[in-house]
């Protein structure tokens, strides 16, 4: 039985991880870390990482970005592997991980969905294939309680795609600003807030007399919930290093 301690316990993914643990019999949570720790849990719940005292074989972060440095603290000095899947995270946080990485095992990724990751691999083959005549464009749906934009994820395809063509390419936030035609090597990231959308990325390869889209439609956090559990019970037989969904795939 793995033994979990979930950071975020009583935000909203937090709890769907918390429902998901519940349901299967290879893992359960036995403590949570949250700033709002007067939430009732079937677990113990502490404020800060530094004040859990509970021994646990993996930790599955869904917080916020505030509370990534105290977490890798405690990932270390206990030297307990973690699940990081908190977005909107800086580059100097990602190096952080990467750092802590090298002492206790990491796992990172933008977007726990099989489905999406899978939608990486088939974007990097059609943005070689098609990188000579195509225009790419990323747009990205979410919540309107959603804070980080563009998402995590339509930067996380955004590097990719890039990655293959050998980083040529610049990323376009904001074309009302700018009064000029497009350029061959923009890569156009829009963001769409509304409702109650979990999650959808469409990767629009525009050429000559035709259009291309792959698009990913996330249904329920569960995906996302079922992704982090899984990648924790991975985790915990790896040794020490940054790990991602690509690792996790391969070893199905």
């Amino acid at each position: 039985m793995t033994r979990i301690i979930l950071s975020g316990c009583n935000g909203t993914m937090g709890k769907v991880i918390a429902a998901s643990v519940a349901k299967r019999q290879d893992c359960q949570i036995v403590a949570g870390i949250d700033l709002n720790d007067t939430v009732n849990q079937d677990f113990p719940v502490f404020s800060s990482p530094a004040l859990c005292t509970v021994t646990a074989d993996v930790i599955i972060d869904f917080s916020h970005p505030s509370v990534l440095s105290d977490l890798l603290a405690f990932a270390t000095h206990n030297a307990i592997p973690a699940v990081i899947a908190t977005t909107g995270l800086s580059a100097e946080q990602v190096e952080q991980i990467k750092m802590t990485a090298t002492q206790t095992p990491m796992f990172f990724s933008a977007n726990m969905s099989l489905g999406v990751n899978l939608m990486v691999e088939l974007a990097r083959k059609a943005a070689v294939i098609l990188s000579d005549s195509f225009d790419i464009e990323i747009v990205e749906k979410h919540h309107n309680k959603k804070i980080d934009a563009p998402s995590g994820t339509a930067l996380m395809l955004a590097d990719e795609i890039n990655d293959a063509l050998g980083n040529t390419k610049e990323y376009v936030f904001d074309r009302h600003s700018v009064r000029k035609r497009r350029e061959p090597q923009e890569i156009g990231i829009q963001s769409v807030r509304g409702g109650t959308i979990v999650g959808e990325h469409e990767i629009i390869f525009a050429g000559p007399d035709e259009l291309i889209t792959l698009t990913h439609t996330a249904m329920s956090k569960e995906i996302f919930a079922t992704g982090a559990i899984n990648a924790a019970l991975f985790l915990v037989r790896q040794s020490s290093g940054l790990y991602s969904m690509k690792d996790l795939i391969a070893s199905v």
